[in-house]
């Protein structure tokens, strides 16, 4: 199990490896006055921590409310920035009233650039199936292998802040953990933003600009959520968003990893998929093993599936081979993709042409779409090593692009393809 457990942290990311020097680099980056000795905070678990629950009254407040607050130091550890977490009311994509968790921070570092200090929206690729994945652990108790994702991003989101920017972190996935829930992702930023905006202590305003950035699994929340702004939250000022890796055409995603060393994405999107269905069509495909599965399964992180089903097929869950060509699958996995509406806010996308893990035909096809309905997009194929190496090369052109967007720079309308 060790064994698998390495193999799958390697494919998982190269940053995992390297998540304890990032986050020693955040603490130099912030000014932290912490020792190497000092110890990890230790908060209770979502489950267990009733600041994570719903208010009674939550069908009586709007979206984008904030239920409770509470000021935590971020990783445990006395770094210079304020950092507090928000409880907010949300609407989940079954139109239930849902408390959601987000982290703000605001560094010491001042904004200087025109009008109020802007909010950027970083969406982490949580990937997961449990509460305690959620970048809200991570930012509260420290790096363990259930929130790697969160710490090897922690470069990104440092940068802004060294921008003088306030920085909010959604748990967007909810309290349910709704992996590949476009609808459900999208309300949950937008609405962590009207939250964060309203929240006195930021420092914030109705004039604040907002951006938001996402790789990956963050990509994926973050374009949902510009898609949708427009008939959902049409009042907020977003100005620029960022998205790289985007996850596009998710059954060949699962396809092209089943069988394989991230045999285990399979199996999360596939779990995923089941969780948000809308009915029992998909779930009624699993076998005996595949149905222990789902509930063994229930509550794990991403990384826990690529370490525990390296080179797993999906079919030996299944009742009948051909799960991940099933009409019922298809199905799923068809309405959470990208590309149903015409964002009406700037974007910057990149991904590279050998990303191993989303094919770029389907950013392609994301690209085309985008194009023909008019959205004004500034698009970098990139030459970076995969799908990780990508993630880390080209963040400085998603931060500049954002940074222009605060700063005001004009923006020539139309797609700007390289």
């Amino acid at each position: 199990m060790r064994t698998n457990r390495l193999r799958a942290l390697r494919h998982l990311s190269g940053r995992t490896a390297r998540r304890v020097l990032v986050l020693g680099s955040a603490m130099v980056l912030l000014g932290s006055g912490a020792s190497h000795t000092a110890a990890w905070a230790a908060p209770t678990a979502p489950e267990d921590d009733p600041f994570y629950s719903t208010p009674r009254d939550i069908a009586d407040r709007s979206n984008g409310t904030v239920l409770r607050n509470r000021e935590i130091r971020m990783f445990g550890l006395p770094l210079r920035v304020s950092a507090w977490q928000l409880n907010y009311r949300t609407t989940g994509s079954d139109d239930r009233p849902v408390a959601s968790i987000a982290t703000v921070l605001v560094s010491a570092t001042p904004w200087s650039g025109p009008g109020p200090r802007p909010l950027l929206s970083y969406q982490v690729a949580e990937d997961s199936l449990g509460a305690r994945c959620a970048p809200s652990v991570a930012l509260h108790r420290g790096p363990d292998s259930a929130v790697s994702s969160t710490v090897i991003e922690m470069p990104f989101i440092v940068d802004a802040l060294r921008q003088g920017w306030a920085v909010i972190i959604p748990d967007y996935q909810g309290p349910g953990s709704r992996f590949l829930d476009g609808e459900h992702a999208a309300r949950a930023v937008l609405d962590g933003m009207r939250a964060a905006r309203s929240f006195a202590p930021a420092g914030l305003s109705t004039d604040s600009k907002i951006g938001a950035w996402g790789y990956s699994g963050g990509a994926f929340a973050t374009l949902w959520a510009a898609e949708q702004r427009g008939r959902y939250a049409p009042e907020l000022p977003i100005v620029g968003v960022t998205a790289g890796g985007v996850p596009v055409d998710i059954a060949t995603i699962a396809r092209d990893a089943d069988g394989g060393a991230r045999a285990g994405l399979t199996m999360l999107i596939v779990l995923a998929l089941m969780r948000n269905a809308t009915g029992p069509e998909l779930a009624a495909l699993m076998n005996e093993r595949g149905r222990a599965v789902m509930v063994a399964e229930s509550a794990s992180c991403g990384t826990d599936l690529l370490a525990r089903y390296l080179d797993a097929k999906i079919d030996d869950y299944a009742k009948t081979p051909g799960l991940l060509t099933h009409q019922a699958f298809l199905a799923a996995a068809q309405r959470q993709e990208l590309g149903n509406q015409t964002p009406d806010i700037p974007l910057y996308l990149y991904h590279s042409t050998t990303d191993e893990v989303v094919p770029v035909a389907g950013f392609e096809a994301l690209l085309r779409r985008y194009c023909s309905s008019k959205s004004t997009v500034v698009e970098r194929h990139s030459s970076a090593d995969g799908h990780n190496g990508t993630a880390m090369s080209e963040a400085a052109g998603a931060l500049a692009f954002l940074t222009d967007r605060f700063d005001g720079t004009p923006l020539t309308p139309g797609c700007d393809r390289a």
